[in-house]
């Protein structure tokens, strides 16, 4: 089991990563190499030695490789990225890249997402190299660039560029699963991940004939891109179910003694009553407009608008996604992705959830875990380009009205010193038994 200085490098190093303000403004706008020296100095300490690679000046990611104990097992890839979203601090209680500790919390910008999971693979690490253990299977470490933007500078670089340093990965783990989900009736939920929507952010052109604004216009691009726009918000898309949202229904349905009637999965949902928010955002596609661009002067119609909508798809939905857009945006609007990645899905009958399942059941007996997709994606994606099937498994023991979900890219994050220490316990049990 992990020591009690691994309690410690655990709390340290989150504290310590959140200090590196590595914010992702999109564009290129980032520089992550102080957090990969932060991250490479520790693993060094451990014995391990780090590959530090960059596509882009300051724009690092670490990887590293624990040789285990059976050559012929599959290694397992643990991932976690370096940069995090931008914080306003006027808009905090405390100074989002303080890295403070207070009354049993650390507060910063990245506290959840995702330096707390990068401080837990640094303190197991560091643990096992001061009991002298090893692993059954090859562990690979990354720490990534560029997750909360195109990952090019990330793991899409690593990935394409950098195959062999991922060698017999067969599987990995990542953000964001087995934290708990209270379901105010009494009831610890621990969803694992083993499934993403596909991402498909979309770029929305209209055009038409430029003119005065006091004019009748009948080719109006903003007109056009506008009844696009508001057709797409106003779809209402068909329910569709994974295998993964299928098999999450059904262990929420057996946990709350509700008939698994999946022919009304809306009514279903509802007598989930809180924890069907665990699923709710996955059991379709989903298309939101997000941002909208035309013109430069009241008094002047433009010749071309724009628009971008975010988009998601279920494992097996592009083509429906796809199809959907042509109709939705019309003759007069073009569409294209302005980034394009793949849903995943992970079996939940396989030894990797089982084992990950049992960890979390040691040091949560209370808790029910259950798998879930997530709505949005992780670098999983782009490391599925070399086969490897990711699972989300960021374990925390969060107290009652601690709102996980509120965290991520939201004021005032933080995570509970417990939750930490729950967090390395849980993965260095499951690090050892995978």
């Amino acid at each position: 089991m992990a020591d009690g200085r691994a309690l410690d490098e655990v709390v340290e190093f989150t504290s310590g990563l959140i200090r590196v303000d590595t914010s992702n403004r999109g564009g290129g706008d980032c520089r992550e190499r102080p957090a990969a020296e932060y991250a490479a100095e520790r693993l060094t300490g451990a014995g391990v030695e780090p590959t530090l690679l960059e596509r882009t000046p300051g724009r690092t990611n670490v990887v590293a490789r624990i040789e285990g104990t059976d050559p012929s097992a599959g290694a397992l890839l643990l991932h976690g990225h370096l940069d995090v979203v931008p914080a306003e601090a006027a808009d905090w209680s405390v100074h989002p890249f303080s890295g403070e500790v207070r009354d049993g919390v650390v507060w910063g910008r990245g506290a959840v997402d995702m330096k707390n999971m990068d401080a837990m693979i640094l303190a197991v690490v560091r643990s096992w190299a001061r009991e002298g253990f090893r692993p059954r299977r090859d562990i690979v470490i990354a720490f990534t660039a560029d997750e909360e933007a195109s990952a090019e500078d990330g793991s899409g670089f690593l990935a394409d560029t950098h195959p062999d340093l991922f060698e017999g990965c067969t599987e990995g783990i990542s953000e964001s699963g087995a934290f708990t989900f209270h379901d105010g009736a009494g009831r610890q939920i621990y969803p694992i991940a083993a499934g993403e929507r596909g991402t498909a952010w979309l770029k929305l052109t209209a055009r038409g004939r430029a003119g005065h604004g006091s004019k009748v216009n009948r080719d109006n691009a903003v007109t056009r891109l506008a009844a696009a726009v508001t057709r797409i918000g106003a779809h209402e898309w068909p329910l569709r179910l994974t295998p993964t949202v299928r098999a999450a229904l059904t262990e929420l349905a057996a946990l709350y003694g509700i008939d698994t009637d999946l022919r009304d999965v809306d009514r279903l949902l509802e007598k989930l009553g809180p924890a069907a928010q665990l699923v709710e955002a996955t059991v379709r596609n989903s298309a939101n407009p997000t941002m909208l661009d035309a013109g430069y002067k009241v008094n002047v119609i433009p010749g071309e608008a724009v628009a971008y909508v975010d988009g998601r798809y279920l494992p097996g939905g592009e083509d429906e996604f796809r199809a959907t857009l042509d109709r939705l945006t019309g003759p007069d609007v073009d569409w294209e992705f302005h980034h394009r990645e793949v849903a995943l899905q992970a079996p939940v009958d396989s030894p990797t959830y089982g084992k990950l399942k049992a960890a979390v059941e040691e040091f949560a007996p209370e808790g029910h875990v259950v798998p879930y997709c997530m709505s949005g994606g992780t670098d999983a994606k782009q490391f599925s380009r070399l086969g490897i099937t990711g699972y989300g498994f960021t374990p925390l023991r969060l107290p009652e009205g601690y709102d996980y979900q509120a965290m991520f890219h939201g004021v005032d994050e933080r995570v509970p010193v417990e939750a930490l220490h729950f967090g390395v316990r849980v993965l260095d049990r499951f690090l050892r038994t995978a």
